[in-house]
């Protein structure tokens, strides 16, 4: 099926939903899994981005992204001034990363104080974007649910004991996926939900001894 959002387009700041609207929703994503916007930033344009980015306001709309404008905020056309404003530094540079890859990634590293995230991405087409890597761990990430990524040592129960936390709070899970390193080694868990986590239930989360960070993702308009 086609939706008419297919057909239009996302409500945004032009020119490209691909190249400037999906731009800016990685360049969201990327603040979201770090957690606040980066003091440091690189990105790493790969194809189709690298090669015509620039002429359609990719580099401009991560950025805007990054430091939380979205794809209809009128301020992405400034958004290197209103970044300046934040005190980020930021650069891009191309990355070939073969013939496999979709021509629209983007390879983000983010850092804010001691926290370090590094994540990619690709804009598939009318504003949607897929996160398919963060911090060397597989995801699938369309940044169309309330979204929570944590990590965490692999220990027995720790899946159980989210969901029951999240089921007691009433809390409607729509997907969930783990990666890990290996058994009893670090894990990475995305659970995808239908409305945003209540503060008490992400702090009863939070308050494993196991776990090295957990972030709440809105939803990406």
């Amino acid at each position: 099926m086609v939706s008419l959002f297919d057909i239009l387009g996302p409500v945004m700041v032009g020119p490209s939903s691909s190249h400037t609207a999906g731009a800016c929703r990685l360049g969201l994503m990327a603040r979201a899994i770090l957690g606040d916007t980066p003091q440091r930033a690189r990105m790493q344009l790969h194809g189709s981005f690298a090669a015509t980015g620039e002429g359609h306001g990719t580099q401009r709309a991560i950025v805007g992204g990054l430091i939380g404008l979205s794809p209809d905020d009128l301020r992405l056309r400034e958004a290197y001034a209103e970044a300046e404003r934040t005190g980020m530094e930021w650069e891009f540079a191309e990355v070939d990363l073969g013939e496999d890859a979709h021509p629209n990634t983007v390879i983000f590293d983010v850092e804010h104080g001691g926290s370090r995230a590094m994540l990619r991405g690709v804009s598939v087409g009318g504003g949607r974007i897929e996160v398919h890597e963060v911090d060397g761990f597989a995801v699938a990430l369309g940044g169309d649910y309330h979204t929570l990524v944590l990590l965490a040592h692999d220990e027995p129960g720790t899946i159980a004991a989210v969901a029951g936390i999240l089921a007691g709070h009433g809390v409607n899970l729509a997907t969930m996926r783990v990666d890990r390193t290996g058994r009893h080694q670090d894990a990475l868990m995305t659970i995808e939900i239908d409305e945003p986590i209540p503060a008490a239930a992400l702090s009863e989360i939070r308050s494993f001894p196991w776990l090295r960070w957990a972030r709440q993702i809105e939803k990406i308009s």
